[in-house]
């Protein structure tokens, strides 16, 4: 158990070591598994979403809240948009719906598969042509692009739950759903993210081309391509081509996405480790294609699975073993069943005795 933390799927090759430490939170007594930072940013490239415990929020009041009024109206919007959208369903021919999930299902890989499981973590390995398809679909998604998705969520792992964490669960349900995103960061978010190492992401030719010329290709990806193909190929009228592949397809990404970031981290069971906030929650699985078990991932960010539990409710870990198959990915990370066990056993709630 103790020299075999995860390895790769490919290989029973040893890449981590663990060390136990306790540590002490207020009067609770938590006990921590540590990886040998060497070998695992030997093997992944980073280290930078392993959890900080050395990190304090400061003493004293917090920074007055500053609204985004841009972002507030632009979303206001979008949301009403998507709510007109549902209105319009029974008046779409069959073909425009069935476009409209695949592209909300493109552009959901370019966030699981893409920007968080490859790009963030480093779970696995990706040839360029999957690497340009990733950015493609990430680019469908329209969620930032993937340096600063990438910069963000690995600050949320580094600093999670904290002042330093972007959608900080502790703030609340709207406030890590879409509520940080009405607001100007935190100054500790700002402050820590800029002292990431993210030179990996940087020497991705790739991602700084995506990040070179974003806009154009949000404006392409996220809106005019989902809106000609029903509109051009099977003469759907031009507002059901706009409002439904489009917005509503959009928002509804957006949502799923978040849903992760709040209902993940606040409703659930904690069967990995119940000291920290993030929960086990199968529904927000199956709507963001396997990134809802979340108290797993943050106890092992390094996972390509994100779970314990292969396929089941996810979508995305069935995406990257087919990539594999194809010889378009390689070298995914999983933890071993004995580590997975005695984790639960040491850290957990107990639910896995039930589950």
């Amino acid at each position: 158990y103790l020299s075999k933390e995860f390895s790769s799927t490919s290989s029973t090759t040893a890449v981590g070591t663990v060390t136990s430490r306790v540590t002490r939170n207020g009067n609770a007594v938590v006990e921590k598994d540590l990886l040998n930072h060497e070998d695992l940013a030997g093997d992944r490239g980073m280290i930078d979403d392993i959890f900080d415990e050395t990190y304090r929020e400061k003493e004293g009041p917090k920074p007055p809240l500053r609204y985004v009024w841009r972002n507030i109206i632009l979303m206001s919007l979008l949301h009403l948009g998507a709510i007109f959208a549902l209105t319009l369903i029974p008046s779409a021919k069959i073909q425009t719906l069935a476009w409209a999930v695949l592209c909300f299902l493109l552009s959901a890989l370019g966030i699981t598969a893409g920007s968080h499981r490859l790009w963030s973590h480093r779970s696995y390995k990706a040839t360029l042509p999957l690497r340009i398809f990733l950015t493609i679909a990430n680019s469908i998604a329209f969620q930032n692009d993937i340096y600063e998705w990438v910069r963000d969520h690995r600050v949320h792992h580094k600093f999670s739950e904290t002042d330093a964490d972007p959608h900080n669960a502790m703030r609340g349900f709207f406030f890590s759903h879409i509520g940080w995103l009405l607001v100007r960061k935190h100054p500790d978010v700002i402050e820590k993210g800029q002292k990431l190492d993210l030179s990996d992401i940087k020497a991705d030719k790739v991602v700084m081309f995506q990040r070179r010329y974003y806009k154009p290709s949000v404006v392409l990806l996220c809106f005019v391509l989902p809106t000609v193909v029903p509109w051009y190929f099977w003469d759907e009228s031009i507002v059901i081509s706009f409002f439904i592949p489009a917005i509503l397809r959009y928002t509804i990404g957006l949502n799923a996405t978040w849903l992760v970031n709040s209902a993940a981290h606040m409703f659930g069971n904690r069967p990995y480790d119940q000291n920290i906030n993030p929960r086990e929650n199968p529904l927000v699985s199956l709507g963001a294609l396997g990134e809802g078990f979340h108290n797993y991932h943050h106890t092992f960010p390094y996972d390509y699975s994100t779970s314990e539990f292969g396929w089941r409710f996810n979508l995305t870990t069935a995406f990257i073993d087919l990539m594999c198959l194809l010889g378009l990915a390689s070298d995914r990370k999983k933890v071993s069943k004995e580590v997975i066990l005695a984790r639960k056993m040491r850290t957990g709630d107990g639910s896995h005795k039930s589950g």
